[in-house]
């Protein structure tokens, strides 16, 4: 039997479509908390803009926005894994603007340009310690590598404590003459009125919450506080009194939680020495 010829199919071998290019640079991910530490900037810039055309319970709630941002960055860029030296720096830049340049500017225009230079020199020291203790933060960075952001490095215990008042809490006690001028004025209290205006509060408010950023004053941090769970339900209902009182008069919220605080740094102080102290007697060798 004779074999009919079949010819070879030939398949010509298909090509590959050309490969995306792949994009360098950073992810959008760790490039977020940047982006909100530059919002907050923008934020704290503003309330500049608002204590000068005369609007300083916009300047207040916009330092209040920049301090609720600040809270956030890092807590983000920690949660993304995307911290970095860089904005580490940006971050403390962020927070010279808008809790040390911000608050004194905005008790000038307040009050303080009555007293014409003199009531200059206010704002310039808040401003001037607020710039040595972020510098002071930022050098504890790379001297104690061991240490936590800002915290006192001699022990585990420490790591609950910030060496002085931090800068979003020295910014928001600066502000208090605001917080009474801005009340008194809802409320229609003359007294009060004067009170808040007077030069010499801010003056006095300006230069004591400057001593309390650049002192070394253990301050309890709150970020790895522990409640008992016999305070856990009394904290939750002083949660929504204060909520409530918040939206009723924010003003007075304002300048009850910043006396809450002043009221807080001896027992802040007393609380760390005793951790110290027992810190100390177990690491002392036992004597027969």
């Amino acid at each position: 039997m004779s074999e009919t010829f079949k010819p070879r199919r030939f398949v010509l071998p298909r090509r590959r479509p050309p490969r995306r290019p792949r994009l360098r640079g950073l992810s959008f991910n760790r490039m977020l908390p940047n982006l909100l530490t530059l919002v907050g900037l923008c934020v704290g810039f503003t309330a500049i803009r608002f204590a000068l055309d005369g609007r300083f319970g916009a300047a207040v709630i916009a330092i209040a926005v920049a301090g609720a941002i600040d809270g956030l960055d890092g807590r983000l860029a920690r949660l993304l894994k995307a911290t970095s030296r860089f904005g580490a720096e940006f971050d403390s830049l962020s927070d010279f603007l808008c809790f040390g340049v911000a608050p004194s500017l905005v008790l000038f225009l307040w009050s303080l340009d009555q007293w014409g230079a003199f009531g200059y020199l206010p704002s310039l020291m808040f401003t001037a310690s607020m710039a040595l203790r972020l510098a002071r933060f930022n050098a504890a960075l790379d001297e104690l590598p061991h240490a936590d952001d800002g915290h006192l490095p001699a022990s585990r215990f420490a790591q609950n404590f910030f060496t002085g008042v931090p800068a979003p809490a020295g910014a928001a006690l600066s502000l208090l003459p605001i917080y009474l001028g801005l009340e008194a004025a809802e409320h229609n209290i003359a007294w009060l009125a004067d009170v808040a205006r007077a030069p010499g509060l801010s003056a006095l408010v300006l230069v004591g919450t400057a001593l309390l950023c650049v002192s070394t004053l253990p301050v309890w941090s709150f970020k790895n506080f522990k409640v008992p769970p016999s305070f856990a339900l009394w904290l939750l209902l002083g949660v929504v009194v204060f909520a409530a009182i918040m939206l009723a008069d924010p003003w007075l919220a304002l300048a009850l939680l910043a006396a809450a605080y002043l009221t807080m740094l001896p027992f802040s102080r007393r609380s760390f020495k005793q951790l110290q102290a027992e810190a100390e007697a177990r690491l002392q060798p036992e004597t027969e």
